[in-house]
């Protein structure tokens, strides 16, 4: 009998688990699970072993949960960056691995927070870039730190976005300050493209 696939598991293999995108992956991964009814796996521990007067019901209830979790289990590896895979490939069971995530990228991880702040802080445009994309990317990892509970200053954020600037960009800056111009990120980012 041919296996039917699952058309919403595109979604994971356009949002791989790469670790700061944890919350996203999850989010995407539980649709998936969902849609293939074993979502419920990744939130139960492994069952007990059965007494031996278990009925056969009960044999085929395990039989069913192993089998649902092994699948749940290769949907979450398939759709992990492979250093991740590596990581992950021997633990027993997809509730294993889904604690092991959240210990390393959950919300309120400290890993997680210092992972985007690293690529935040490092960012560095570079002459014939798109600014607008750069500065995109620049205020989506803002929003996924505050989302994380770690906020800056407004006035930290917009020099952050200037300062990762290419020299090309000198007399916007200077002029930019000596205006004392006041907007939103979003609003720079226009600014800054039309510029």
């Amino acid at each position: 009998m041919a296996q039917r696939s699952n058309p919403l598991s595109r979604i994971l293999d356009d949002n791989r688990l790469s670790g700061p995108n944890f919350s996203d992956w999850l989010r995407n991964l539980r649709i998936v699970l969902n849609f293939e009814r074993i979502g419920y796996v990744i939130d139960s521990k492994i069952p007990s072993a059965l007494t031996p007067e278990a009925t056969e019901e009960e044999h085929d209830t395990l039989r069913k949960w192993h089998e649902d979790d092994m699948q749940a289990k290769c949907y979450m590896l398939a759709s992990m960056t492979n250093q991740l895979q590596k990581q992950h490939e021997k633990m027993q069971t997809s509730f294993e691995i889904l604690s092991r995530l959240q210990e390393l990228f959950g919300e309120n991880s400290r890993l997680a927070r210092y992972e985007i702040s690293k690529q935040l802080f490092r960012m560095k445009m570079h002459e014939g870039q798109d600014v607008g994309e750069h500065v995109h990317t620049m205020i989506r990892l803002i929003e996924q730190l505050e989302a994380l509970d770690f906020s800056m200053d407004f006035s930290l954020q917009m020099d952050l976005i200037l300062q990762s600037l290419p020299e090309s960009f000198g007399s916007f800056i200077t002029n930019f300050h000596m205006t004392k111009q006041e907007c939103t990120l979003a609003g720079l980012l226009n600014i800054l493209v039309i510029a």
